[in-house]
């Protein structure tokens, strides 16, 4: 998106180190504008007890201080100051308690959502306006925004396999209306083509995996350092005999088929259910996959419409899992829940979130709390 010169002149941009963001940089700042980089730190781990799950010769802290050097580097290069600001505390309360509560619940939680809600767009945004008096922010995500009828919508970006609007699901319009995205019309090998030729020294570096601000982690490890694993069965659902054991029920998703420790069986297993309070994992051959793994409807909890309006045509395209095609469906509103109907689709899990879309537009999104 192409911001008027006329309306806004300083901008703060949320830069992580990356090609991205170091993009936007330029993007902006060749519009005219005055743009504050700013890099944020939301993850300590000596702070946190991130003890166990680190990769071979890996050191988090070392990676956060060569991507905010990195920053500071394209900083550098298109004339722009690029500061530091750390929301440490405020991360772990609000995103990362959240996480390790529904692991504990047996649920998939997506920590990106909160992150963007509570973090990118709420704390971010109140730091720049306080500290710099900017008169908007900006982020390298991959999503676009448009106006209609004086209402600011979230659009999918160009990049379609990029697209990051599943994880911006819980915006609301004060939060959009104080932010833009410069990289919606653009796809990624355009980014990096861009970095390329500016000579940004950030063009081919690699994206960063794992959890938000967080980082790649062996994950089972990692979660160990916040909740005790437990062993417990592994139960064939057909025909409910058990076939092995699991050293804890958070490490697994529903749909997962790989590191189950079942080897020696003819046929491949998938997790298909989750007793937390037995601490049971419950699988399902490849024969009997489409009956416990399929779902065509679900019922979502804290669901949120970015722009306070319920539109009236049901008809509506889903998003369950950042990168999934967008399937069909509808919705239902009973008792002021909200219900999902869609095309048959495997490994709807509870605690992902159900996004919803209709003509390019992201309506917002909820919590699957149960499904068929």
């Amino acid at each position: 998106m192409y911001l008027k010169k006329n309306k806004i002149k300083k901008i703060v941009l949320g830069m992580s180190g990356g090609v991205d963001s170091s993009v936007c940089a330029y993007l902006l700042k060749k519009q005219g504008y005055r743009v504050i980089g700013l890099f944020m730190q939301n993850w300590d781990s000596m702070l946190n007890n991130d003890i166990l799950g680190h990769k071979a010769n890996e050191d988090k802290e070392c990676n956060a201080y060569k991507d905010f050097n990195d920053a500071k580097s394209v900083g550098e290069k298109l004339g722009i100051e690029v500061y530091k600001v750390d929301f440490i505390k405020k991360y772990w309360d609000d995103v990362f308690k959240y996480l390790i509560r529904e692991y504990k619940q047996g649920r998939t939680p997506n920590p990106d959502v909160l992150c963007n809600k509570y973090i990118k767009f709420d704390a971010f945004i109140n730091y720049a306006k306080q500290k710099f008096n900017c008169d908007n922010i900006a982020m390298g995500h991959y999503a676009d925004t448009k106006i209609m009828n004086g209402k600011k919508y979230l659009t999918l970006s160009k990049d379609e396999d990029k697209d990051q609007t599943y994880f911006l699901c819980w915006l609301n319009q004060n939060q959009l209306n104080k932010c833009t995205f410069p990289l919606g019309n653009l796809t990624k090998i355009q980014v990096r083509d861009i970095a390329k030729k500016v000579g940004l020294n950030t063009f081919n570096k690699k994206e960063s995996t794992g959890i938000c601000f967080i980082g790649e982690r062996n994950f089972k490890d990692f979660l160990k350092n916040y909740i005790k694993p437990k062993s417990g069965n592994i139960i064939d659902i057909v025909p409910t005999k058990p076939i092995g054991k699991h050293d804890g029920i958070m490490y697994y998703t529903i749909g997962q088929n790989k590191n189950l420790n079942l080897g020696g069986n003819n046929t491949k297993y998938y997790v298909c259910k989750k007793d937390v309070k037995k601490n049971i994992l419950y699988v399902v051959n490849e024969k009997n996959k489409s009956k416990y793994l399929v779902s065509t409807k679900c019922e979502l909890e804290e669901f949120n419409w970015i722009n306070n309006a319920i539109p009236e045509n049901k008809n509506i395209l889903i998003r369950f899992r950042h990168r999934q095609k967008l399937i069909k469906g509808k919705f239902e509103i009973k008792n002021k829940k909200i219900f999902l109907f869609y095309t048959p689709t495997l490994s709807v899990a509870n605690g992902q979130f159900g996004v919803l879309y209709q003509n390019n537009v992201c309506l917002g999104g909820g919590i699957i709390k149960t499904t068929n």
